[in-house]
């Protein structure tokens, strides 16, 4: 076997049961699940109706780099979303379908890391546990950058030193955060492709939340709308990742893209032919028709603004919790050690949430997810509010 296999920690949620691992929660609370982050609002209807329409596609192989007509359809999101230059983004040659981020943030890794000179992969702390993985399984270092709230949940760029950036090959970044749902700006992106130009690294931009945002007017930044601003439409070095799961509720179609830089789309593209993760035609056809539509996509971000509203008014009668700028997370600290206040919950509450720690690693002497817990806003309303007012009365009760 890998022996980088041995490398790998337990992913969170299975932490999560071994931590509830004993405890009996009480028979007459229903079981509400806010840790895992995974959309529950009704998928657009269209959208399945075309999957059905188009089974007869199953009957074909895809081809890696899908359909033209998908990644036109990815081209114009784009474009429009981002207000890039017409033509600045071309279907042949920036943008690949992928089977979701997950697949294609740990791939990429395997891809772009060159293993033979002591490669250092940087990301946030905390993270999604996709990066440290693609990182070690690339045969690469991990280096966790802290995001506190001193910092406003955004890593310190400034504060890495000049040898760490010398080593770097590839930056995660995540935008909006996840746990923290805090908000790159436009100015702190282009620092960050300043950083690669100097040193000669790729940024993987995940951008899975960018959809979730609560002011109409002011849509999270992404890096190619950086790159553009700063005159650099050959998005040289950077690379976005987002995907139709969040964004309009179909996680389980396993369907985004990569767009990009074209020199970095072509080997990777190169690696997908070998890796055989083509999307299925009728995912294809339906993602062309969800693409294309932002009615739902806004109806969707209607849906978590009101739940994130009234949950943190709620919640921050008895607990400390920085407003996120987007995504569907809350992430309050805790009045006593988060594995314990997560494990109590459960007891008592029947409500399960994950332990700030299980998504952080040490680094600089602090692990920045302890003492916080991360609630996903994933049920729907009632539940939302119900959890609110359980997890109130919790703790008011240490």
């Amino acid at each position: 076997m890998n022996p980088d296999l041995a490398r790998l920690q337990p992913y969170p949620f299975e932490k999560i049961n071994a931590l509830k691992q004993g405890v009996t929660p009480p028979a007459d609370k229903n079981h509400i699940a806010l840790s895992i982050g995974e959309p529950k609002h009704t998928p657009p209807t269209f959208a399945l109706d075309e999957i059905a329409k188009q089974l007869q596609g199953i009957g074909s192989y895809p081809v890696t780099k899908g359909l033209p007509a998908l990644r036109q359809a990815i081209v114009e999101w784009n474009t429009k979303r981002y207000g890039l230059p017409a033509n600045s983004l071309d279907a042949e040659k920036n943008v690949l379908p992928v089977s979701g981020t997950r697949e294609a943030l740990f791939a990429f890794a395997q891809a772009v890391v060159d293993r033979t000179c002591s490669p250092l992969v940087m990301m946030p702390n905390p993270f999604y546990q996709i990066y440290e993985g693609a990182a070690l399984l690339a045969g690469a270092e991990p280096y966790f950058m802290n995001t506190i709230q001193e910092t406003g949940f955004i890593p310190d760029f400034d504060a890495v030193p000049e040898n760490i950036w010398q080593r770097c090959q590839l930056l995660y970044i995540c935008s909006p955060g996840n746990p923290t749902g805090a908000v790159m700006s436009i100015e702190t992106l282009q620092k960050i492709i300043q950083l690669a130009d100097k040193h000669d690294f790729v940024i993987a931009s995940d951008e899975c939340y960018s959809e979730i945002y609560f002011d109409e007017n002011q849509p999270p930044p992404g890096i190619l709308e950086a790159a553009h601003k700063m005159g650099r439409d050959d998005f040289k070095r950077c690379i976005a990742f987002n995907s139709l799961s969040k964004r309009s509720n179909l996680p389980g179609l396993r369907s985004g893209f990569v767009a990009g830089d074209a020199d970095l789309i072509a080997g990777f593209l190169k690696y997908r032919t070998y890796h055989g993760c083509a999307l299925p035609p009728p995912t294809q056809m339906a993602s062309i028709k969800a693409w294309g539509d932002e009615i739902h996509v806004k109806e969707n971000r209607a849906l978590y603004t009101k739940k994130i509203d009234d949950v943190y008014v709620a919640l921050s009668k008895v607990m400390t919790i920085p407003k996120p700028e987007a995504s569907f997370y809350l992430w309050p600290e805790t009045p006593i050690d988060d594995t314990e206040f997560a494990r109590g919950l459960f007891e008592q509450q029947n409500i399960t949430v994950v332990p700030g720690q299980y998504l952080s690693r040490m680094a600089e002497g602090s692990n920045p997810g302890q003492n916080r817990i991360r609630i996903a806003m994933v049920a729907p309303y009632e539940e939302c509010m119900d959890a609110a007012n359980r997890m109130i009365e919790y703790v008011n009760s240490l």
